[in-house]
This record gives structure tokens, C-alpha cells and sequence, in this order.
């Protein structure tokens, strides 16, 4: 597998999920190498229109292939999802899909300093046109910074030990390097899971950190939402219990209705509705499509629709 292939988990699931109509107006949150994009684009008609976002210049760099005027590709984190929407003078949309986490092109280009399988500069950062490296935060940062970083996004139990062997190595010639770094925590970390380098949480949770992707993903579930249209789908891929917890705690809260304050009488016309309904249940990839691609064996695909707002007795008409 060269650095730069990539292969979009769950297509036709969630492409189907956004229950595509021919003139309506998709967003792709994530591009990535464009899989999704190009899944959508073929099921659009010639009114079509897919506008898709991604942070990594080199995400945006592999979308120049795609020539179709109803495509369009911004460079822009989650956090800028309704100013590029704004600017691009779209309101509302009909479908989003996010595909969330790190992709394998990421993974597989020893540059970019997340993986552990190459010795590289610790880098880690998803736009590397900005933001603090892997490297500069384990420079600064102090010993309960770091080991809050690990034991919260790593979710690793050996937080404590790792960071003040961190700590102790920067001080003698400095963390800079992927391999130096792997090999910290391998000597710290002496029992792991079976077929689990000691390494993985501590990577996972340094690039979440450098990345902020939780904050990031926290941030644009509730513009996608509100973004849509009456009757659009978000569809969302979350890669591990983080990720997913908090899209599924989303979800669960706008297919509820909100608490009318206590002691207020309402009649039931007036009382609070739901924003979005739950579509189906989770779904995950098929056996043959994680012994196709291993990484993919962790993804969770969750669905919601926007509701229809319910008018009030005013509002409505007569009968």
C-alpha cells in the first residue's frame, strides 16, 4: 500500500445513509483521498452540489483531480464549517457525512510523525500549515500536562509513569523523534495487549492532543445540525470509544425532546420536540470489509435525520 492510497470505510453504508436526492446540496466534512466525494458525486444529479472540507494541505493537494463543477474543496477545519459554508453562500444543506479520525495516508507517510513504525520528525499535526508539533508540546509541556494528554485521550493506564519518563528524557537530549519516542514508551510500559505496540495509546493520545480533534468534532456536530435542512441525514464514522461517545451522547440528546422548565403548564401541542431522529442502530463494517482492510475493524457508522419543527397551535391553520 503506497502512502497516499486510502480506503474510505463504510461507502456505500454511509453514502447510502445520507439518502442522496438528485438536486440537493451535500457536505463531505472529511475529505480525505475523497472516496466519500466521489460516492456522492455519482449518485447527484447535474443540479448537484458536494462542498467538501479538509485540513490536510495534502488531502486538498489529491482533490485537484476531481474536475466537476459541482464539486467544491476548502481547506478549513470543523471549527470553520459555517464560515465556509457562509462564505460559499449556502444556508442550508440536505446530508453531511463525517468520516472522523486519522487517515491512512496520514498513517503511512513517515513524515507526518504518527506512526511508530517509522523513525521520522515527531510532527503529528493533521494541517501542517499551523498549530504546536508532537515534539514542541512534549518540549513545554509540563509532567501532569502530559500525563493528563495520555491518560485522558490515550486512555492509558500507565500515564503517570510515561510522562515522568518524558520528562526525564527531554531534560538529558530532547524527544524530536518517532523512534525515540516509541522506544521511550516500550521501556516504560512493560505489559500490553497481545499484538498492541506498548506505544499506540501514547501516539493516539499526542495526536488527538496536537490535533484537537475531540474539541473539533464537539464543535461541528451541533453546526451540522443545524445546518440541515428538514429531512437531511448527518452521517458520522467514529474510529474509537472517544470519538464515538460523544457523537452517540449527540445524537441521543437531539432525538430528545428538551426539558420544559419546572412547575410551567404546557398542554402537549406546546411542549419541547426533538431536533433529529436516531436512523437504524449502529452499524459497523462487514467481516469481509475489515479481513479487506484491518484498520477499519474499530469503525462505528450512527445516523440522524432532522425533524420537520412542529408549529404551534397559532401557526398551523384551523381545522
Amino acid at each position: 500500500m503506497s502512502a497516499d492510497s486510502h480506503v474510505s470505510v463504510l461507502l456505500a453504508e454511509s453514502v447510502a445513509a445520507l439518502a442522496i436526492q438528485p438536486h440537493g446540496i451535500y457536505v463531505d466534512a472529511t475529505f480525505g483521498r475523497g472516496g466519500h466525494s466521489r460516492a456522492i458525486l455519482a449518485a447527484l444529479g447535474p443540479q448537484g452540489r458536494l462542498i467538501a472540507l479538509d485540513r490536510d494541505p495534502a488531502a486538498i493537494a489529491a482533490g485537484a483531480s476531481i474536475a466537476d463543477p459541482r464539486f467544491t474543496l476548502v481547506h478549513a477545519a470543523f471549527s470553520d464549517f459555517d464560515a465556509v459554508l457562509d462564505k460559499l453562500g449556502v444556508g442550508q444543506v440536505d446530508g453531511v457525512l463525517l468520516d472522523i479520525g486519522v487517515s491512512s495516508p496520514q498513517l503511512n507517510t513517515p513524515e507526518r510523525g504518527m506512526s511508530f513504525r517509522f523513525d521520522a520528525p515527531l510532527d503529528m499535526r493533521m494541517d501542517t500549515t499551523q498549530g504546536e508539533t508532537a515534539a514542541e508540546f512534549l518540549a513545554r509541556a509540563s509532567q501532569p500536562e502530559i500525563e493528563k494528554v495520555i491518560r485522558d485521550y490515550g486512555e492509558e493506564r500507565f500515564a503517570h509513569a510515561i510522562a515522568k519518563a518524558l520528562v526525564a528524557a527531554r531534560g538529558e537530549h530532547g524527544i524530536s523523534g518517532t523512534g525515540q519516542l516509541a522506544a521511550l514508551v516500550a521501556q516504560t510500559v512493560r505489559t500490553r495487549e497481545p499484538g498492541q505496540h506498548p506505544a499506540t495509546r501514547t501516539f493516539q493520545a499526542l495526536r488527538i492532543h496536537v490535533n484537537r480533534e475531540l474539541e473539533e468534532l464537539s464543535l461541528v456536530l451541533p453546526r451540522a445540525l443545524d445546518r440541515l435542512a428538514p429531512g437531511g441525514r448527518m452521517a458520522v464514522i467514529s474510529f474509537h470509544s472517544l470519538e464515538d461517545r460523544i457523537v452517540k451522547r449527540f445524537l441521543r440528546d437531539a432525538a430528545q425532546p428538551p426539558q420544559p422548565p419546572k412547575g410551567v403548564p404546557l398542554r402537549a401541542v406546546e411542549l419541547p420536540q426533538p431536533v433529529a431522529r436516531l436512523v437504524g442502530k449502529a452499524i459497523f463494517p462487514s467481516d469481509a470489509e475489515v479481513a479487506a482492510n484491518p484498520r477499519c475493524r474499530s469503525a462505528v457508522l450512527r445516523i440522524a435525520q432532522k425533524l420537520e419543527p412542529v408549529l404551534g397551535p397559532t401557526s398551523g391553520g384551523g381545522h
